[in-house]
C-alpha cells in the first residue's frame, strides 16, 4: 500500500514518553513487517497510524493525506530497562492535536496489541524432542 503524506508547519514541539509496552510492541511489529512499515486503523478516533523504524505519524481520517501528529527522535537507549517508558519527541501540526495525545496513546496500545493478536508467526512452530541421558 501507498500513501503519500504531507506536513503542514510544525506548531508544537514537545518531549513525552510512551510506555514501554506500547514501544515494544510497535517495534515488533514494524520488525516483522515485510515492507519495514505498518499500519494501524485507529478506528475509535477515525485515525490511520503509519509506523516506520524512525517515526509514527498519525493522519485524520477527515484531512487524508495530511500528518496531524509525528512521534520522532525515539530514545530507548536511554531507559534502564526494557519495562521503562521511552522518551520521544511529539510534534503537532495543527492546534487540535496536542489535546488528542492522551486518547491517541490509550488507543494506540489497544490497536497495537490487537494487531499483535492478529499476527501469525512465520513459520509453523516446532516441539523439539530431547532425550534425557541418565
Amino acid at each position: 500500500m501507498d500513501i503519500t503524506c504531507y506536513r503542514d508547519t510544525e506548531l508544537l514541539r514537545e518531549s513525552n514518553q510512551i510506555p514501554a509496552a506500547s514501544y515494544n510492541l510497535a517495534k515488533t511489529l514494524v520488525a516483522r513487517s515485510s515492507t519495514g512499515v505498518v499500519f494501524l486503523p485507529i478506528r475509535s478516533m477515525q485515525y490511520l497510524a503509519i509506523l516506520d523504524a524512525t517515526e509514527f505519524v498519525f493522519i485524520d481520517g477527515e484531512r487524508k493525506s495530511l500528518i496531524d501528529i509525528a512521534w520522532q527522535h525515539f530514545s530507548p537507549q536511554d531507559r534502564a530497562s526494557l519495562d521503562d517508558p521511552v522518551a520521544y519527541e511529539a510534534v503537532y501540526y495543527y492546534s487540535h492535536s496536542k489535546s488528542l495525545m492522551p486518547r491517541l496513546q490509550s488507543e494506540f496500545h489497544k490497536v497495537l496489541v490487537a494487531a499483535a493478536s492478529k499476527e501469525k508467526a512465520a513459520t509453523p512452530a516446532k516441539v523439539l524432542k530431547f532425550e534425557i541421558k541418565r
